[in-house]
């Protein structure tokens, strides 16, 4: 049947196949949404059957959705079609593959769906088949069809059968006793009668051409509806749904077992059930979860939820780890922070999606037809959205609990921290310094969850997603929220540490570093320094297999290359906020600075020399905390223990807070797989290179995979040209990047991009400011140091732009063309044909600053050759005859 046979009058009006109950109603109209409330689903049989048979007498298309395990909601004599959808396969993926079936089929359709209920228990969570209902009703209005939904009466939680009552046609409860069956609509949306919501007993109600009476005896009607609990008003309803109940079962067992007693309920089978209704869908990482983590840890993490649902890779890693290292490490375990932090549900994303209306607006941004259209209206959306007070109580709750201590609001979404999928940098990370009165506190918490949930629709996440085929997979976003590690000094709040590590060290800038010890990235202060970019400052890099190894050698050197600024919160101002490290420290007398400076004897000398006193004469090099202590020993072995168990490379985060040299505490903050495509080998260099044929020659730092490839495409900013542009045309060419790489030929070819300064960077004049979905289908990235006379190459090891270069393995490299030991041929790039003019023929007058170079288009034939050796930190470019990679 197509759409013109299936279009609808909007004044044509279906039917229930029951006369009577037609009548009640007033008669049935496109759109209606019909909710079936019952106490045995054995008293909808005659309502259901007769609504299908009825469709067949009309001859219209009637559809059931198939998702239960309970009988039949059609008779065997209906002529319909089934559709049979897995809940178990998550809800946006039962919801799409339903909307999918649903706009296929045209308009004036009758639909039925399984019992809505059973939903809850496969979804784990009352308040997702709220979500589900109120998704669907609007669709089934749009198309003129009507559909029956059939809920078990008083068998979920009352608020979300508010949210479905409010977003139905019709609502009616279902009572059968010793003196019939009767029928009470509690709402009918746009109709009214004298006796419209009255109980009315259906006469015969095997003649579908019989009428119902309203019930004018009231002790039939006492008698019939008594019994009918009143969600709202009735202590003695349980008003838990699954998933609070499960919990209350895990409760109930582990005093159990605590008592001695045998539990009634198989733990071990429990645990696996909540930790499949909680635990991200990795299979990996669940099988890890199911040999480390207890019931008592899942228990511990439902005590402190808010909402139901996932809650996150993030969370996962965390808890993960914590647990491996309690059973394996156990002397490590002891050194770690507890951890009191609270946990949003996934579900209450979806929740907050769909109340405000932003569900299908994401929708759009990830169907590849719509791709990223609206994104900025959508975003809007979000941010001006309101929770339900209910939630708001319980976020309430959760700042009551953690007082005036700075908490930090982290993304954790379904798909992030992952094996393959790190997401690295894509969701936001929020400090909430958490001062003030509580409206105030409440009032900046909820910004900051509606500023992650926004995050997940940002440009980077969205590109990120369609690069690993990951758009139309479930992506929902929990929460993790986080004490802030640290202590407080005066108005400001701060650790002493902070960090990344890597159990494998793909980052290797000098021949002596073994890429299997393993690295540290090193701050003073929050961590943010060490996985943000920050092009003003820099940090502490630790080689773990030669943690004194420097990439300065003098004092001057070391200072100039040394961190400067440090972040913090002011708890004064109750924000987060940064400054110079001389200007601060040296004014809390209790901080343990010499646990991590040195001092600069040179300046201490000229400052006495000159009368100073008062001058800061530290530097912070970590050196005391690297030889003094046995800081470093200990984050090696817990890396080492966890890549053991994870049978990979793993990333993690950390916090360190000295009591003294011998005693600190470790706050484990994020541990993840750390993707790395292969082990670092030695590459065999090509010899004598004629001068004419090579393109540039550099000695390090070279970080990534070593290769030799043949490059199909040079992307190359010119850095005398670039320099002198503004500030507005550095992101005008920036822009231009992007559009190079997400032309169709740039997906598959070997595309090398070389520009002055840092790529990545916030800061024009020090480089080139693309995002990293602007630079995503590159396969080696080049820096040339002539932004500026301070860059210093390495200096965003660590970082999430880092990350994301070894994730998606692209190799980088930089050069100093001041140096002896490298060498850029500049007339090359001046000679061969720049195809930019080809390609957008709009952008024409940046060839002069932009130069795309096609290796098919050069006039000589011969090919662009690159070598890149990670291990003795060489590399060379050149022109000759096509080799075989390696």
């Amino acid at each position: 049947m197509n759409r013109e046979e299936n279009s609808t009058s909007k004044n044509e009006k279906f039917s229930t196949g029951i006369f009577g109950l037609d009548n009640i109603l007033k008669g049935i109209v496109p759109g209606d949404t019909l909710v079936w409330q019952v106490e045995d689903l054995q008293n909808i049989k005659p309502f259901v059957y007769n609504y299908a048979r009825n469709a067949n007498k009309e001859k219209k298309s009637f559809v059931y959705f198939r998702f239960a395990e309970h009988f039949s909601f059609i008779p065997n004599d209906s002529a319909g079609t089934i559709i049979y959808i897995n809940p178990s396969e998550g809800f946006e993926h039962c919801l799409s593959n339903i909307i999918r079936e649903m706009s296929g089929k045209g308009k004036g359709i009758y639909y039925i769906f399984d019992h809505l209920t059973n939903l809850a228990v496969e979804w784990f969570s009352d308040v997702m088949i709220a979500n589900f209902f109120v998704l669907i009703a609007p669709f089934l209005k749009k198309n003129d069809s009507i559909g029956y939904f059939i809920i078990k009466r008083d068998s979920n939680a009352s608020h979300s059968i508010k949210e479905i009552h409010n977003a139905a046609s019709i609502v009616i409860n279902v009572h059968k006793n010793d003196d019939g069956v009767f029928i009470h609509p509690l709402k009918v949306l746009n109709r009214h009668s004298s006796t419209i919501y009255m109980l009315h007993q259906w006469i015969d109600p095997t003649d579908p051409t019989g009428d119902f009476i309203p019930v004018n005896q009231s002790g039939i009607v006492a008698k019939t509806l008594s019994n009918t609990p009143i969600s709202e008003l009735d202590f003695t309803i349980r008003r838990m749904d699954s998933w609070f109940l499960l919990f209350k079962q895990a409760d109930d067992v582990l005093k159990s077992i605590k008592k001695g007693q045998k539990p009634e309920i198989n733990p071990e089978l429990l645990k696996n059930k909540i930790m499949r209704r909680m635990f991200v869908q990795d299979d990996r990482m669940r099988v890890l979860a199911v040999q480390f983590i207890t019931l008592e840890d899942l228990l511990i993490i439902g005590r402190r939820m808010i909402g139901t649902g996932l809650v996150g890779g993030k969370t996962v890693g965390l808890i993960l780890a914590r647990a491996i290292l309690r059973k394996n490490e156990p002397e490590i375990a002891r050194k770690l922070e507890k951890h009191d932090s609270f946990f949003i549900g996934s579900h209450l994303f979806y929740s907050y999606l769909v109340t405000n209306d932003i569900w299908w607006d994401r929708k759009r941004l990830s169907n590849p037809n719509t791709f990223l259209h609206g994104i900025d209206e959508a975003r809007a959306k979000i941010i001006n959205g309101t929770f339900p007070r209910y939630i708001l109580r319980q976020f309430s709750e959760m700042l009551h609990y953690f007082g005036q201590s700075p908490i930090v609001v982290r993304s954790s979404s379904l798909q992030e921290d992952a094996f393959g999928n790190s997401f690295s940098g894509k969701y936001m990370t929020i400090f909430c310094p958490n001062q003030g009165p509580p409206e105030e506190r409440l009032r900046n918490f909820v910004k900051a969850v509606k500023e992650i949930y926004a995050s997940t629709i940002n440009r980077d996440a969205l590109q990120y997603r369609r690069s690993r085929g990951l758009l139309n997979k479930d992506e929902e976003m929990a929460l993790l929220i986080m004490r802030v590690s640290g202590v407080k000094y005066g108005d400001l709040f701060f650790p002493h540490l902070a960090g990344v590590g890597f159990s494998y060290n793909p980052f290797v800038w000098n021949k002596k570093i073994d890429p299997k010890s393993g690295f540290l990235r090193m701050v003073f202060g929050l961590g943010t320094r060490a996985v943000d970019r920050t092009d003003d400052d820099y940090t502490r890099l630790i080689a773990l297999n030669i943690p004194d190894l420097r990439t300065s050698s003098n004092v001057e050197q070391i200072r100039k290359y040394s961190q400067n600024k440090f972040d913090y919160i002011d708890l004064k101002q109750n924000q987060f906020s940064n400054n110079h490290i001389y200007k601060v420290a040296p004014k809390i007398e209790e901080l343990p600075l010499e646990l991590f400076t040195t001092t600069d004897r040179g300046l201490e000398q000229r400052m006495e020399n000159a009368g100073r006193k008062d001058v800061f004469t530290g530097i912070l090099t970590f050196d005391p905390v690297i030889s003094n202590t046995n800081f470093i020993s200990t984050m090696k072995r817990l890396m080492e223990c966890l890549q053991e168990v994870y049978v990979n490379p793993v990333d993690i985060e950390y916090t360190a807070n000295f009591m003294n040299p011998s005693d600190f505490r470790i706050n484990l903050l994020q541990c993840r797989p750390f993707q790395v495509h292969k082990e670092i080998h030695k590459i065999k260099m090509p010899e004598n290179i004629q001068a004419k044929k090579l393109i540039f020659e550099t000695n390090g730092p070279i970080i990534g995979t070593s290769r030799a490839i043949l490059i199909d495409r040079v992307i190359y900013v010119v850095p005398n040209i670039y320099g002198k542009l503004t500030t507005r045309e550095k992101y005008s060419i920036a822009r231009l990047i992007g559009k190079l790489n997400e032309l169709s030929n740039s997906k598959g070819h070997k595309i090398l991009l070389l520009g002055p300064g840092r790529w990545g960077t916030t800061t024009p004049s020090l480089g080139i400011p693309v995002n990293y979905s602007e630079i995503s289908n590159v396969t080696v990235m080049g820096e040339i140091a002539e932004m500026h006379d301070g860059l210093v190459p390495d200096i965003s090891l660590g970082t999430h732009f880092f990350n994301n270069i070894v994730e998606d393995n692209i190799i980088y490299f930089a050069m100093n063309p001041d140096k002896g030991d490298f060498k850029l041929n500049r007339t090359f790039f001046h000679t061969v044909p720049n195809i930019l003019k080809q390609l957008f023929p709009d952008y024409e007058n940046w060839s002069y600053a932009l130069k795309v170079i096609d290796a098919d288009k050069m006039e000589t034939g011969q090919k662009i050759h690159l070598t890149l050796d990670s291990l003795t930190q060489k590399g060379v470019c050149y022109l000759k005859g096509k080799v075989k990679e390696q």
